[in-house]
């Protein structure tokens, strides 16, 4: 059975949208449990295929896992199991957060590479150099991270390049090791310090959060603890995107505004009104046809590259020539290859792309390769003229929860087909 979205062109998304919590960070933040026997409460979930798959991920190591709405309850054994190589690790990425709280409780882990989008490499090289300068022995071995240590001691590590995925391992094995780890050029995603709020929750020593430069005063063990997630930038930020491509009104609500402030300047610079509501919000308003703005993807606090989809399918509309630059997974502008299927003007040349605005895309099959690509499909669809097909739609579903139902709300024509 093959299930697509079937998207009709022309609407005008309107109304108002709730953002929940953060798929970039609830997965973390569900391996963190890991570091402290008893009982965390997660709330905010999304709901959301990876969020189940983390959930199984959890259970091979030995926690009893129940997720019930928005809440995650995650009961952790005294004795854990260091291997994480079940069939659900190779089904996404975030999977390998579950290294360095198995390497700081149990002083050993066996975590098999993981799944995830098709965006690019995305290899685990400064994950394993932080964990060796932390004290740690670690190879790849059969198709496995495998890491050992008798203990481990606090360090200076030095990342070559800001890695959420490498700063958040480090962090989570560093807060139980003996002595002050220093950890520079750290990612500074919200994310990030989202985890550090947890962890400082459940006990640990942590100054620098949303800083460059993270401090780790090591402690000997850590308290289960409830922790609401934050809410998801990127969804907040492709409603602002589909506001302005559809030349809607649409107004986010549960997402950190400031999370989004570059994000929300390229839509201002693109002609739209913005508005921000404290903490909690904003809304987009886009009259007239968008304007050209060029995108460069960098760590946070520059542009996403999980919006640079979005970019691409604004620029698509918009009036004049954009130029968009990615600098971090070369794989990213298979979505172009789509988007010219829908008569995006657009062209690559290495980590760069040309899109050249039209009045109106042309409707036509098209395959999501990602979660970000797919949604951004779907949102040219509503800029095409016609139905258009969006195949592959388990991306879609694995970062978006209630999307067609939204999509609907706003007053969009969508349907989920099943053929």
């Amino acid at each position: 059975m093959s299930e697509h979205f079937r998207v009709q062109g022309g609407a005008r998304l309107v109304g108002e949208v709730d953002v929940v919590g953060a798929k970039n960070s609830v997965l973390k933040l569900m391996a963190a449990a890991l570091l402290a026997e008893g009982t965390t409460t997660i709330t905010n979930c999304p709901e959301i295929l990876d969020v189940p798959l983390m959930a199984d991920v959890l259970r091979s190591l030995g926690c009893e896992v129940t997720l019930s709405g928005d809440v995650a309850t995650i009961t952790t054994p005294k004795e854990l199991n260091h291997r994480a190589d079940s069939e659900a690790m190779g089904k996404l990425r975030a999977s390998v957060c579950v290294l360095g709280p198995l390497v700081g409780r149990c002083k050993r882990a066996v975590v098999a590479l993981p799944g995830g989008d098709a965006i690019g490499s995305r290899p685990l090289d400064m994950h394993q150099s932080g964990l060796r300068k932390l004290g740690a022995h670690s190879e790849i071995e059969h198709g496995c991270v495998v890491a050992e240590a008798e203990g481990l001691h606090g360090a200076q590590i030095w990342l070559d390049f800001p890695s959420v995925g490498a700063t958040e391992n480090i962090l989570m094995a560093a807060v139980l090791a003996n002595g002050t780890t220093v950890i520079d050029n750290a990612a500074r995603e919200p994310e990030i310090v989202d985890i550090c709020v947890m962890l400082q929750q459940m006990g640990a020593k942590i100054e620098g959060a949303g800083t460059s430069t993270l401090t780790v005063h090591g402690v000997e063990s850590l308290q289960p603890t409830e922790h609401r997630v934050i809410g998801d930038r990127i969804v907040g930020a492709t409603w602002a995107f589909a506001a302005a491509m559809t030349r809607g009104d649409i107004t986010v609500r549960g997402v950190n505004p400031h999370h989004l402030d570059l994000v929300l300047e390229k839509l201002r610079m693109a002609g739209a009104e913005v508005t921000t509501f404290d903490s909690d919000g904003f809304r987009v308003v886009q009259q007239d046809r968008p304007q050209s703005v060029d995108f460069v993807t960098l760590p946070y606090p520059g542009f996403a590259t999980d919006l640079q989809p979005f970019a691409i399918a604004l620029s698509s509309v918009s009036e004049g020539t954009s130029m968009i630059t990615e600098n971090l997974f070369e794989a990213r502008f298979r979505f172009i290859e789509e988007m010219v299927r829908l008569g995006a003007d657009a062209r690559t040349d290495g980590h760069h792309a040309v899109v050249r605005g039209v009045e109106k895309l042309s409707s036509a099959p098209v395959w999501a390769s990602d979660i970000r690509a797919g949604a951004g499909l779907v949102l040219a669809g509503l800029c095409a003229d016609g139905v258009t097909e969006v195949y592959e739609i388990f991306h879609i579903e694995r970062g978006y929860p209630g999307f067609v139902e939204n999509l609907r709300k706003l007053g969009a024509t969508v349907e989920r087909v099943t053929a």
